[in-house]
């Protein structure tokens, strides 16, 4: 979002790569790692076919994205079925090297008295690691200045083309971590899982106080942002409230957010 662009097509695209490991480890390989990456190379085949076809076509990422959910979507619930004969995969938890993946992508250990899940470290590592690329370096420099102006960035010299294929690469790359995360915790994938999970990555970064606009915002705030709602989201689990009013929660917060971020840009430029 930073960068310009949103992708409506990250939440199934979790549900697929999960799928493309698993379907193709059982059914093709035989062997959990060779599923593993060849998911991690689908992935980044659908960022970079997203990416290209948004500079080939110079539709917005909106339209094109969203002709990628729907296609994905379908894919995912008929290609299962076609291949196993259900919605679902198979359960790979007896599959050699089972053990080890979760271990890498799910597994939990203890401090004190608290069970921490390593997912929370990967999240911190990736929060600390975009921070330091979008701030400390010239890829990051680039990434603001396609998100801000475009035209003037390959004006400049800014490699646009490259940034934008490279940035929704970089959300297959994180669409295809999550999906081995799950994949790892639940050991079968759901072919219908992931539709409306894009909505909340969308919120949680404009919450996060990154623009729709484009050229403005931050790893850290996007994580803020993702935090809030996985907060309220299990707030309400445990205060046994009506899971609907997380819903309106997304929603408020979305509005209000979109106002505040307007409000403080409008401030900043008149103060200039």
């Amino acid at each position: 979002m930073i960068g310009g662009e949103f992708d409506l097509s990250a939440g199934v695209a979790v549900t697929t790569s999960s799928l493309a490991a698993s379907i193709f480890a059982t059914e093709v390989a035989g062997n959990l790692w060779v599923g593993v990456v060849f998911a991690l190379l689908f992935s980044l085949g659908i960022g970079a076919l997203n990416g290209w076809l948004l500079i080939r076509t110079k539709l917005h990422s909106f339209l094109v994205t969203l002709g990628s959910f729907l296609m994905l979507q379908g894919l995912n619930i008929a290609v299962t079925k076609l291949i196993t004969g259900n919605v679902a995969t198979q359960d790979i938890s007896g599959m050699p090297g089972f053990s080890t993946l979760q271990a890498i992508f799910s597994s939990n250990f203890t401090i004190g008295q608290a069970q921490i899940s390593i997912a929370i470290v990967y999240w911190a590592v990736f929060v600390a690691l975009a921070t330091w690329v979008l701030l400390r370096t010239k890829i990051g420099n680039w990434i603001f200045a396609v998100g801000g102006q475009g035209d003037s960035a390959r004006a400049v010299g800014v490699p646009v083309t490259a940034v934008k294929i490279g940035l929704f690469m970089l959300v297959g790359f994180g669409c295809w971590f999550l999906a081995m995360h799950l994949l790892f915790a639940y050991d079968t994938v759901q072919s219908g899982a992931g539709i409306g999970q894009e909505l909340l990555y969308i919120a949680a970064s404009v919450v996060g106080g990154c623009l729709l606009t484009g050229g403005y915002g931050s790893a850290v705030g996007s994580a803020l942002g993702a935090f809030i709602f996985g907060m309220t989201t299990e707030g309400v689990i445990y205060a046994d409230w009506d899971p609907d009013w997380f819903q309106f929660f997304v929603g408020a917060m979305l509005v209000l957010a979109t106002v505040v971020n307007n409000w403080i840009r409008m401030r900043a430029m008149r103060g200039k």
